[in-house]
């Protein structure tokens, strides 16, 4: 009997762990995928785009819920997702990281006792004060599958108090999709020459973490210390929705006179071509640490802690946390190179066939 596998996804990032584990979903045919999209990402260059890149079938379900305060926008999630679902006859959810999406995708599930698995398990950055934290920690413990692309991340569900026989250490899907998507972006996107820029010429940044954009003073100072750097070299800043709302609301936002080259949202293709060739990219987002380290280019991490906590380690990120515009520029502009790569945390580039394994067993 066909089985039917009900992915939940509304964020970029998203879209790219749901593309790889679909790839691998093609050799089940007795599994039916369904993808509800809860429209947290409406921007047609944050969400319809990555979808035709990236060869995902459209949503079969489109929510449109869009963008607002924290509590508003999971809520509407919530109950919206509950009613697609109880129209299915879902065999499991798969929800993807720690956004709203993926909470309300978990609980509306595991309210309506559909077993849950997440994708992305186990991370955690131990601050409590960041959405995605709460996120994390509470999918993880509503979930009934965990897929842990980790072993600190296996740990961390371990300390917990959740069941080894949840918890599978399955890699990386990110690693997964670099590997295929990079070369695709070799041969399709031509971003740099549009842009006139020179490979390892240009500082990649990408700022979209409530906790930079909602603080005027953090926005501030990164914007203060990417000026600087742009004094020195070309600094490219492609702008999330939220980024470009909080710099006009901060009076920082005038390209004409900022010497940074801020762009629209760029589709997933030219932003894998912008990370590969840039020689350091800036960033508050977890899945742009990870490939930039996939793609051997230094971050520096715009933030006070990491839930990719082996890149520090690794020596292939450093944190800058925005307590003032001179220590920023100071951790952006100090040259270093990191250490040669002796293993990989994230696992061999299979991670999306290992999770559909577990699926498929844990459906019988």
């Amino acid at each position: 009997m066909e089985k039917q596998i009900v992915t939940i996804v509304g964020a970029r990032p998203q879209f790219v762990k749901a593309a790889v584990v679909g790839k691998a979903f093609q050799g089940a045919p007795e599994v039916r995928p369904i993808t509800i999209h809860t429209g947290q990402h409406y921007d047609e260059n944050m969400s319809s785009v990555f979808f035709e890149e990236l060869g995902i079938p459209d949503p079969d379900f489109h929510l449109g819920i869009g963008s607002g305060p924290q509590g508003a926008q999971t809520g509407r999630m919530l109950e919206a997702i509950e009613r697609t679902l109880e129209r299915l006859h879902s065999s499991m959810v798969i929800v993807y990281g720690d956004t709203n999406s993926t909470l309300a995708g978990a609980l509306a599930a595991a309210k309506l006792r559909i077993p849950v698995a997440h994708v992305e398990a186990g991370l955690r950055s131990f601050n409590r004060r960041m959405p995605e934290e709460i996120n994390r920690v509470v999918t993880d413990h509503v979930a009934n599958v965990l897929f842990a692309p980790t072993s600190t991340a296996v740990d961390n569900l371990i300390k917990e108090g959740l069941s080894s026989g949840q918890i599978h250490l399955v890699g990386d899907v990110m690693y997964d999709a670099a590997l295929y998507y990079g070369a695709s972006a070799d041969r399709s996107s031509g971003i740099l020459s549009s842009l006139g820029l020179n490979p390892r010429g240009y500082v990649l940044a990408t700022v979209h973490r409530a906790e930079n954009t909602d603080d005027g003073s953090r926005l501030r100072i990164i914007f203060e210390a990417l000026c600087e750097i742009a004094a020195k070299t070309c600094v490219v800043w492609p702008l999330h929705p939220r980024t470009k709302a909080a710099l006009v609301r901060e009076g920082l936002l005038d390209p004409e006179a900022s010497p940074i080259r801020f762009l629209e949202p760029v589709g997933y293709l030219d932003m894998v071509s912008l990370e590969k060739n840039a020689r350091l990219i800036a960033t508050d987002s977890g899945g742009v640490q990870k490939e930039a380290f996939f793609h051997r280019v230094p971050c520096v991490t715009l933030r006070d802690e990491t839930e990719w906590v082996e890149l520090i380690r690794m020596g292939w990120n450093r944190l800058a946390p925005p307590v003032s515009s001179t220590s920023v520029y100071e951790k952006l502009s100090s040259e270093w190179s990191p250490p040669p790569i002796s293993t990989n945390p994230y696992g061999d580039g299979h991670a999306a066939q290992a999770i559909v394994d577990v699926l498929l067993r844990n459906l019988g």
